[in-house]
């Protein structure tokens, strides 16, 4: 999505709490350049000094002797030059902050925001996407802020100035420096349209590229078993290529900016130059007049060649701001509740009322479903891939939302819940077990962050991991690396669950936790489960059967329906679907054959 507002408006819309620091820092800006300007008019005073003596301008102001005009001259030299410097160090400085503070909170509200946004976002984005928004394009916005608002400010103050000073002083000449400003401003908007497409283009190509790279970094492994480096490299060559050929269009295009103005520039020059001369040669001008002119114009229309810089990173901001702020602008279709649950206030009761689902375009998943499970009950559920096992964990934990129906938690529609009361309420273990580089304290304490080294250790011993943890190299102060990519897979299963033990919540989710791991690893997690079922719901997403063979009951889903449900022993009876898997991971019995 975009909005058709205008890139600039939308970003002061953002900056509105800092107006007053844009406006003191903006006021340093045109001051610092008011101030900057003095020199050449300075000059011109020193020469009619020179040249008109007791007659000079100073002198009609009472200072008559030549060498106090000369002094007086100096004194006000080192003030405007002390107040320049003053307002340059100001502007610096108050530019510089707010570009800062702006970057800060722009990167914070932005992956705050992404944060909120629903999975089925993320499902659609890359990694290297998301980066490209919270670095490169937020880092490109401070670069102009930093050095670019100042500039326009500058060049902006500098023209009104001058313009200004050349009608005061000779008018019959400032037509003629003026000649070239049009063409400055009409090529200064006609190469911003120009280059505003491609730079949106630089954009989207960089964020293709980071995307890329992101991938490969996190399947390095998957590449170095396959042998597909070279394959890699060239998938990278390609995106850097491309993003290299747009970023060449965009520099032709804005390389050619500065020599065509400065062309334009040299008219105005060359006019002032001749015609003034003239003038002065004539006696209708004053020779410190004629020096003034001659400065101001360079002091106008040089500057000026600047632009194509401040217009290049003018652009790069404005496409930037607009990526950062339509993600800002997504809407979070998910919304939290009101309603504020302490987790300890919970018993777990939870109901599946009349739900369909389906993900975004795709075929529906659940439909009229409806489940009940009792406050402390355990229950397996099993089923082939697609069935909906963990579709119903998604809707639960507000994932997701269903499109009729609705999730309970002891009697109440989850909807009415804070969603971070929801999910503090419900442990996760999931298959795909995600460690944070760190250390194994830090790993278990993550979200029971005010835990004492002896709750941790007591949580770890729980669910049998203290044994493997003492023989780590620093014991708990042992760092995992990215991903936990320095444990064994059933490590890290263990790692998971001393922190879902931390965090004692009243409904726990093991999702197909134990389907990745070895036998004793196994057995290990199941003693765990015994001692985590006490006092909890529990709901055991399981591939492998023995790890709900004790649930006090088990659903077999199939193409998102209930098709079978009671104990194991039960369901072996039953000689059904799970009836057939048991025998399938036992090889207590032939599978049945189809017909």
């Amino acid at each position: 999505m975009g909005s058709n507002d205008h890139p600039l408006g939308r970003l002061l819309r953002y900056a509105r709490p800092h107006r007053r620091r844009v406006w003191l820092a903006s006021t340093c800006s045109v001051l610092n350049k008011i101030f900057d300007l003095a020199p050449p008019a300075l000059i011109g005073a020193a020469i009619d000094v020179v040249v008109q003596r007791e007659d000079s301008l100073i002198a009609s102001f009472g200072i008559t002797d030549v060498q106090d005009q000369l002094i007086w001259l100096a004194v006000v030299t080192v003030l405007i030059w002390g107040l320049e410097s003053l307002f340059q160090y100001l502007q610096e400085w108050l530019w510089r902050n707010l570009a800062q503070t702006i970057q800060h909170e722009m990167r914070l509200d932005a992956y705050g925001h992404i944060q909120s946004l629903d999975m089925a976002y993320f499902h659609e984005q890359s990694t290297g996407g998301l980066m490209a928004v919270l670095n490169d394009d937020i880092n490109q916005l401070e670069r102009f802020l930093d050095i670019g608002a100042d500039d326009i400010l500058q060049v902006t103050t500098t023209a009104l100035v001058i313009v200004t000073a050349f009608f005061v002083l000779a008018p019959q000449v400032a037509w003629m420096a003026m000649l070239p400003v049009p063409v400055i401003i009409w090529g200064s908007f006609k190469f911003q349209r120009l280059l505003a497409p491609r730079y949106a283009r630089v954009r989207e190509d960089v964020a293709d590229l980071n995307g890329q790279l992101a991938n490969n970094l996190s399947g390095i492994a998957t590449i170095k078993a396959f042998a597909t480096a070279d394959y890699e490299v060239g998938r990278i060559d390609e995106l850097s290529g491309r993003y290299r050929e747009s970023n060449r269009r965009a520099i032709v295009l804005s390389s050619a900016f500065s020599p065509l103005i400065r062309m334009a520039i040299v008219v105005g020059f060359t006019a002032t130059l001749v015609y003034g001369g003239i003038l002065t040669l004539e006696g209708e001008l004053a020779v410190g007049t004629y020096s003034v002119l001659v400065f101001l114009t360079q002091r106008l229309l040089w500057p000026l060649t600047r632009l194509g810089k401040t217009f290049d990173l003018y652009q790069r901001a404005m496409a930037s701001t607009n990526r950062v702020l339509d993600l800002l602008e997504l809407e979070v279709e998910i919304v939290s509740g009101d309603e504020e649950i302490a987790p300890a206030e919970v018993s777990g009761a939870i109901s599946f009322e009349e739900i369909d689902f389906a993900y975004p375009d795709r075929a529906p998943i659940l439909q009229g479903f409806n489940l009940n499970v009792a406050a402390g009950q355990t229950i397996g559920v099993v089923g082939a891939t697609g069935a909906g096992k963990s579709t119903i964990i998604n809707l639960l934990l507000r994932f997701f939302e269903p499109q009729a129906g609705r999730v309970l938690v002891d009697g109440q529609d989850v909807r009415e819940w804070s969603l971070e009361s929801l999910r503090r309420s419900i442990g996760l273990v999931s298959q795909q077990t995600f460690l944070f580089h760190g250390t194994v304290r830090e790993n278990i304490a993550y979200g029971s962050f005010d835990a004492t080294d002896e709750e941790i250790e007591r949580a770890a011993r729980f669910a049998e991991a203290q044994e493997f943890i003492e023989a780590l190299p620093q014991g708990y102060d042992t760092v995992v690396g990215e991903r936990g990519e320095t444990l064994s897979g059933g490590q890290k299963q263990r790692i998971s669950i001393a922190r879902a033990v931390l965090r004692d919540p009243p409904i726990l989710i093991l999702d197909e936790a134990t389907s990745a791991v070895d036998n004793v690893t196994e057995a290990a997690i199941q003693r765990s489960m015994e001692r985590l079922s006490q006092d909890r719901t529990m709901i055991v997403i399981a591939h492998r059967l023995s790890t709900i063979r004790n649930a006090d009951e088990i659903l077999v889903l199939d193409e998102g329906a209930i098709v079978e449900r009671g104990r194991h022993e039960e369901l072996v009876d039953l000689d059904g679907i799970y009836a057939e898997l048991w025998s399938i991971q036992t090889g207590a019995r032939r599978p049945k054959k189809s017909a």
